[in-house]
């Protein structure tokens, strides 16, 4: 009996017990989508965050406070960023090839309009940062430098928060108050959704970091500053000049004791894509679980089906079959049940993760790009196909095992 053969019978075998067959696939079903769902949204999000990163250009790096490594054991040196670093940073004298220096404060806060309170995300920066992060403004304007150097309380809000506080109203002009304290509206940024860290633009307040380091947090140091080097070619050059200004201005003289790390655009996204991808595997891993109990319920399965199928068995071997014939007619029935809740496991789990993700994106808070991971797909076909074997093998062996003429008299 050749390997056609041996699908159709089984194919056969597995019809005649529709029901029973659908609710064994089942389980390999769920565990093939849950993997497929995970892997999905896991590459969908990789890829957003990235597309973002790669957005900001190639030349922006990165300084943030504390050590990337210590971070994890709640390092210390996490206020270590003053302004006395921006300013010095800045100097053409000590690093030539930077073109802009722009600091970033961020904090959470209700902004409210008389009755009408939202929850936001509230962004200190300059008015460069608009530039940076691509963020257009549709009405009114942008603060400048004077507003910095001055702590204006002035804010730019985004559509949300302006459709929240004053719906169709006219917001420009107008004051909301944010920790307490009154600031004018003066712009109104674009509808972009979720961006770079997570922070969905669509729901914050940008205002002058200065306003928002002394007037609402009470702190003198920054979160993070985002420095653009003029050409892609001078990347190592300056980053080396920002490392000896900031050592020089926190009197380090040992390079392992730095209170600061300096990442490029190639080191954060290597860091995302890392800790995504550990992730992906890690609840990857979880789901896959629900593969071994889907397993046992085929191999509960199959042994039912030997014990019924006995005299069948009997039969065939009557007529000549061999054990050989035997085992693989049942171990390609198993291989054939878990391999079509593997199929049926990859068109739900793309139906769901494109429904979910759709789902995110129309609620405005992320802005996925759909990624359906075809490895992941034909893994999924692979590992269900084991499972059926691994699963099969022994109802199979018991089934090639028996006896024909105890077979035939069994009742």
């Amino acid at each position: 009996m050749n390997i056609k053969d041996n699908i159709k019978m089984a194919y056969g075998d597995i019809m005649a017990y529709r029901s029973r067959s659908i609710l064994t696939v089942l389980g390999i079903a769920i565990g093939i989508t849950a993997i497929i769902l995970v892997m999905a949204i896991g590459n969908s999000a990789k890829r957003s965050i990235t597309d973002q990163i790669q957005s900001l250009g190639p030349t922006n790096v990165y300084i943030i406070p504390g050590k990337l490594s210590e971070m994890m054991q709640g390092s210390t040196g996490q206020d270590s960023l003053k302004n006395k670093d921006v300013e010095d940073l800045k100097k053409k004298s000590n690093v030539p090839n930077i073109e802009s220096v722009i600091p970033l404060v961020t904090n959470m806060g209700n902004a409210t309009f008389e009755s009408e309170d939202y929850r936001v995300t509230i962004l200190g920066s300059t008015g460069e940062s608009f530039e940076l992060i691509k963020l257009g403004i549709v009405e009114g304007e942008s603060f400048t430098q004077d507003d910095v150097d001055s702590m204006s309380s002035v804010v730019v809000i985004g559509s949300k928060v302006k459709n929240k506080l004053f719906g169709q109203d006219e917001a420009i002009g107008k004051k909301i108050k944010l920790k307490d304290k009154y600031f004018k509206v003066i712009g109104i940024t674009e509808s972009k959704g979720q961006g770079m860290g997570g922070v969905d633009y669509d729901s914050s307040v940008i205002i002058p970091y200065s306003t928002l380091q002394h007037k609402i947090m009470g702190i003198k140091y920054f979160q993070e500053i985002i420095v653009k080097i003029d050409n892609e070619a001078n990347i190592k050059t300056a980053i080396s000049d920002m490392e000896e200004v900031l050592r020089s201005n926190h009197n380090i003289k040992d390079p392992s004791k730095d209170d600061f790390s300096i990442q490029t655009q190639e080191d954060v996204l290597k860091s995302v894509n890392t800790i995504l991808s550990v992730l992906t595997v890690l609840l990857s891993s979880v789901a896959a679980i629900s593969l071994i109990v889907g397993g046992v319920g085929v191999m509960n399965m199959m042994l039912t089906s030997v014990t019924e199928r006995t005299r069948e068995i009997g039969l065939r071997k009557a007529l000549g079959a061999t054990n050989t014939h035997i085992l693989y007619q049942f171990l390609t029935e198993a291989i054939l049940l878990t391999s079509g809740g593997g199929l049926f496991g990859i068109l739900f789990g793309f139906l769901i993760s494109y429904g979910l993700i759709t789902i995110f994106n129309m609620s405005g808070t992320f802005n996925f790009i759909f990624s359906f991971p075809v490895l992941g797909a034909l893994i999924g076909i692979l590992v269900a196909s084991i499972v059926g074997f691994t699963f099969g093998i022994y109802p199979a062996y018991q089934a090639s095992k028996k006896s024909p003429m105890d077979a035939l008299r069994y009742e």
